[in-house]
């Protein structure tokens, strides 16, 4: 039916539209065209390949900074390939990409200052296409290629992109910061292709190894092409004679090839079930062989499982929260020799900086020629033929090794007692809320004239005039129409990448808060149905008092930690005194409501240890951002509606309390009692080994089906001495007469279903091993994935 003011209405938007230079409506595009542009204010400006693989447009990278990247389309996580202005980010309201008629492709921030071009022209007319490969071209009419970004990658090579002598791959500098980090990938001097450290004013190779001769390592140097590549069977061939194969050989997989943030050069295959990157090859298996992961004076501990690093005797960690920093001496050295002796370490070296490397002198000679030098920091001796001495003037990539061998001996003050001798201690890093740190770039506008000022208030409030007029009008269709897809338009995406929902929104969605599901240390849960019918759960925060800006940048950290088995966040709201999170729901409530029921069979209880084990060491290990969770407990892991877990509050610690924070660790317990390490109450260093063990009682309570809620929980019979579980379980199992218990014995009669007996053996197994009292005896959370898997494996 036609309506008349519904039409004049209509006219009025159009009209309002074509005058308003600022308002447009986004689109997704197969190519850019000569005059086109995308802007970093409409979410869907963005180019697809053909075959929607890969997509290129602006992405947040930190408080409002942007840049224009070339993505993944299919994994859910993020995964760049490629950034325009990665160390430059621009800022999120009024910058562009614009392809000019001229042909030039210009990046342009808000304040119209250019941040980034290709420097290309052309008479004829130019597109800008994303190739099936990943590969952003701008051609001509006549498919003359002027420019592509495989001539220029950042951290990652793609099948059949070049990497030659006037490109390399350097890394980011963290998982969460993509700025141009401290490790590349290229060709040498020599054309061979090395990794290298360059940070602090030096520049060192530390892959292949150095102290072999090219020849030595199959390389060769006799070439003048400069080029290497990978192809879509996993096989990487280079001038240089590197050449390696993927451990899943063959077609199929989607590969990229990435220079990491912690110096390994790794190649990933992705599992399209999971979204998840697997590594099918790596240039390191030693990760201590990488140069400046544990920072100056300090010195690299590698076991199997994780690295960790050391201060040397007579020094201590610079930044209890970052090792990066390194180790500091807490002495000063006189440059008289009769002043100072040696500290002897076994199985030690700091790779380089040596002064004048001295043959056939004796150990007496070296240690001479240290004392007498006053830059020297300490010296190598190897007993080789005659014997070789290595002063060294920088004590810069320390790692300890068996194989090496050799003693160290540092020099320090001749009065100085060190306490241990040359024991290597491990101090662990605090557990800090605030360990990760996004990019730091924030737009900030520039100083402008009296004039302009006005000019520019006078524009605004025009503007704003013209879009309250839009919104009425939108609005007044909406009613009309009931289209759906209004809403949508009507999403205010902020920077961090999820919704941002207001307080009046929230409140409506949970009718008034009137339904809540669940309440913890950080607040209560509610349910919620959003305005696109979605079902969530919104936690409303307590004991929050951060302002907005801050509130903002930590819940960014906590929606970008992304893991099939950690809840997903939605979106937010912070307005007045009001924080709120909004999260996915989950239909089968937490895992404490569902132990008490008979829901769960062995195979859903097996599935939930596996899966929480995973959330846990991603948060600890995987996305490297030392996020510890502090409160593991059934409460806290939540089942959707398929039984697969999912850990919640993880970092809600970072936006609680924060005056109770003093930069390096916590003021107070936190935790549930039943569930917290001994550390927590011994005052001993927090360290993700917390979680290990509230991971543990939460397996015994799946075994069991007894709760861990107090000290003395299990009380088998009247009149008997009440145990604590984790004491129960251990005299159940091992029996004082030497005779081993049954498994069934402690098993949660509620298992009614056929059960696998030796992953139940399993379970409890692991479950013991991470509720060890001393933290060093616990084992990491890949550790105890691998422990779980380890029957799929095959091992």
């Amino acid at each position: 039916m036609y309506h008349p003011k519904a039409f004049q209405i209509m006219l009025l938007f159009l009209f309002l539209y074509s005058t308003n230079p600022y308002v447009s409506i986004s689109a997704t595009y197969e190519y850019l065209s000569s005059g086109s542009s995308l802007s970093v204010e409409r979410s869907d400006d963005v180019i697809f390949s053909m075959d929607r693989r890969f997509s290129a447009g602006f992405y947040n990278v930190g408080v409002n900074a942007y840049c224009f990247t070339i993505r993944f389309t299919k994994p859910i996580k993020f995964t760049p390939v490629w950034m325009a202005n990665r160390d430059q980010p621009v800022n999120g309201r009024r910058s562009t990409l614009s392809l000019r008629k001229d042909g030039n492709l210009v990046l342009t921030d808000a304040g119209r200052s250019i941040v980034w071009t290709t420097n290309t022209t052309s008479t004829s007319p130019v597109q800008l296409r994303l190739l099936n490969t990943g590969n952003l071209v701008l051609q001509t009419s006549e498919n003359i290629i002027l420019w592509q970004s495989f001539d220029f990658p950042t951290d990652t090579l793609l099948p059949h992109q070049p990497l030659t002598g006037k490109s390399k791959l350097v890394a980011s500098q963290s998982r969460t910061n993509y700025s141009s980090g401290f490790y590349s990938f290229n060709f040498d001097n020599d054309n061979v292709l090395r990794l290298y450290h360059s940070r602090l004013e030096i520049t060192s190779v530390y892959w292949p190894n150095p102290s072999q001769a090219s020849w030595q390592l199959g390389r060769a140097n006799y070439n003048t092409s400069k080029i290497a590549m990978f192809d879509l069977l996993g096989h990487f061939q280079s001038s240089d004679n590197m050449d390696f194969f993927a451990s899943d050989f063959g077609i199929g997989p989607i590969r990229r090839l990435t220079m990491e943030f912690d110096g390994n050069l790794r190649l990933y295959s992705l599992d399209e079930r999971t979204g998840n990157w697997e590594i099918s090859w790596q240039a390191i298996s030693d990760l201590c062989t990488i140069h400046g992961l544990c920072g100056p004076n300090s010195l690299c501990l590698s076991p199997p499982d994780k690295i960790r690093c050391s201060c040397p005797p007579g020094f201590k960690l610079k930044d209890d929260t970052d090792w990066s920093q390194g180790c500091e001496p807490i002495f000063e050295l006189s440059c008289d020799p009769l002043e100072s002796k040696f500290i002897v370490l076994p199985d030690i070296d700091f790779d380089g900086y040596d002064y004048n490397i001295t043959l056939g002198a004796t150990l007496q000679e070296c240690q001479n020629m240290c004392l007498e030098l006053c830059s020297c920091k300490a010296f190598l001796y190897k007993m080789s033929g005659r014997g070789i001495c290595y002063p060294k003037i920088l004590l810069l990539n320390g790692y300890q090794s068996s194989s090496l061998g050799v003693k160290m001996r540092i020099k320090v003050p001749r009065n100085m007692t060190i306490s241990g001798g040359d024991r290597l201690k491990v101090t662990p890093l605090k557990c800090n809320p605030n360990a990760v740190v996004p990019l730091g770039v924030v737009y900030t506008q520039k100083v402008t004239n009296s004039s302009l000022k006005y000019l520019l208030w006078f524009v605004s409030v025009m503007g704003g005039t013209q879009l309250i007029s839009i919104v009425i009008a939108w609005g007044y269709l909406y009613v009309r129409n009931k289209d759906s897809s209004s809403i949508e338009q009507g999403y205010m995406l902020t920077i961090t990448g999820f919704r941002k929902f207001t307080y009046a929104e929230l409140k409506k969605a949970t009718k008034n808060f009137s339904t809540e599901i669940g309440r913890g240390d950080g607040g209560a849960v509610y349910k919620a149905e959003l305005m696109d019918e979605r079902v969530a759960a919104v936690k409303r925060l307590e004991g929050v008092s951060q302002g907005e800006a801050e509130f903002l940048a930590e819940v960014s950290l906590i929606g970008r930690v992304n893991h099939m088995n950690l809840i997903p966040m939605w979106g937010y709201c912070v307005e007045k005194h009001h924080r709120l999170l909004v999260f996915e729901y989950m239909e089968h409530g937490s895992l404490a409501e569902n132990l008490s029921s008979n829901a769960l069979d062995w195979e859903k209880r097996f599935e939930i240890a596996v899966g929480t084990g995973k959330g846990l060491a991603y948060l600890h290990e995987e996305c490297l951002e030392w996020v510890l969770h502090c409160d593991i407990k059934p409460q806290n892991i939540l089942l959707d509606k398929d039984y697969q877990p999912k850990v919640s509050d993880f970092g809600l610690s970072k936006l609680r309390e924060r005056r109770g924070i003093d930069g390096s660790s916590f003021s107070r317990i936190r935790g549930t009692r039943g569930y917290m390490a001994p550390e927590w109450v011994m005052n001993q260093p927090i360290t993700s080994k917390v979680d290990v063990y509230s991971y543990g009682i939460v397996l015994l309570e799946l075994v069991t089906g007894k709760r861990s809620a107090g000290s003395n929980v299990v009380c088998e019979g009247e009149g008997s001495v009440c145990k604590n579980l984790v004491t129960w379980v251990r005299e159940m199992m091992f029996e004082t007469d030497g005779r081993r218990g049954k498994i069934e014995d402690i098993m949660d009669t509620k298992i009614e279903s056929a059960y696998d007996v030796a992953k139940l053996d399993l379970l409890v197994k692991v479950a013991l091993y991470c509720v060890e009292e001393d933290k060093d005896a616990r084992p990491t959370m890949s550790k105890v994935v691998q422990m779980l898997l380890q029957d799929e494996s095959g091992d």
